[in-house]
């Protein structure tokens, strides 16, 4: 008679643990880089919210609103108001890093301005995503439960699976912005020199974050097709 502690490990649980290290190394770089170059005081003087009010001026944008909100790293533009927030280590501070945080979420919205075109898909598959990110697994769960009804296994994984693509979708458009950042910086005269190529390095580190995020997404959709597909094909 086997005992429980007799069955075999179940070895897909390395996808996720290789997900969850890509994961965590990401956000462990983009915090000690974003430390490391907040202690550089950028030549201009210039504060986050000020730098972003010139690029946003710069080119043209009037509409946007720039608002402070707490938390660390929380910045993010929303384009369905229109607001530009930043967060406490950036809106205030003059450094390197908080420049180019600021400048990167302008980057945002100009390609809000511009109808780029990566934005707009992320927008429209905004709603199905977030359902699919918090529906997939109870989905998934409930057919097990169910006898193993391939039905709502199959539904959950195509949910799945647009949450997976929102990620993939995310990975153009952030890295776009952040480029569209580091050109305005440079016209604007918000940053000199070196300063460009130290903010390129923040910039970077924080682009890991999403690359991360999307290879954890896809893992994980590995995963779930190599627990499920064979049990579907079975019944």
């Amino acid at each position: 008679m086997p005992y429980p502690y007799m069955y075999p490990m179940d070895w897909t649980y390395i996808l996720v643990i290789i997900g969850a290290l890509l994961s965590i190394g990401a956000s462990a770089r983009v915090r000690s880089t974003f430390a490391k170059y907040s202690q550089i005081r950028s030549m201009s003087g210039m504060t986050g919210a000020e730098a972003a009010e010139r690029i946003l001026r710069s080119n043209g944008i009037y509409d946007v609103r720039i608002e402070h909100v707490s938390g660390n790293l929380s910045d993010h533009y929303d384009p369905r108001t229109k607001v530009l927030r930043l967060s406490d280590s950036v809106y205030h501070h003059n450094s390197i890093a908080a420049i180019g945080v600021a400048a990167h979420e302008c980057g945002h919205a100009i390609q809000h301005q511009n109808s780029y075109v990566p934005l707009q898909i992320r927008g429209a598959i905004v709603p199905v995503a977030n359902i699919g990110s918090k529906a997939a697994i109870p989905m998934i769960i409930a057919g097990i439960i169910f006898g193993g009804f391939s039905i709502l296994i199959n539904i959950g994984i195509i949910l799945f699976s647009f949450a997976v693509i929102f990620q993939l979708v995310t990975l153009p458009v952030e890295f776009d912005a952040s480029k569209r950042a580091v050109v305005r910086l440079e016209e604007t005269g918000i940053l000199y020199g070196d300063e460009l190529h130290q903010t390129k390095k923040v910039l970077n580190a924080a682009a890991l974050t999403y690359v991360a995020a999307a290879a954890a997404s896809i893992l994980q959709l590995l995963r779930l097709v190599i627990l499920f597909g064979g049990r579907n094909r079975d019944r």
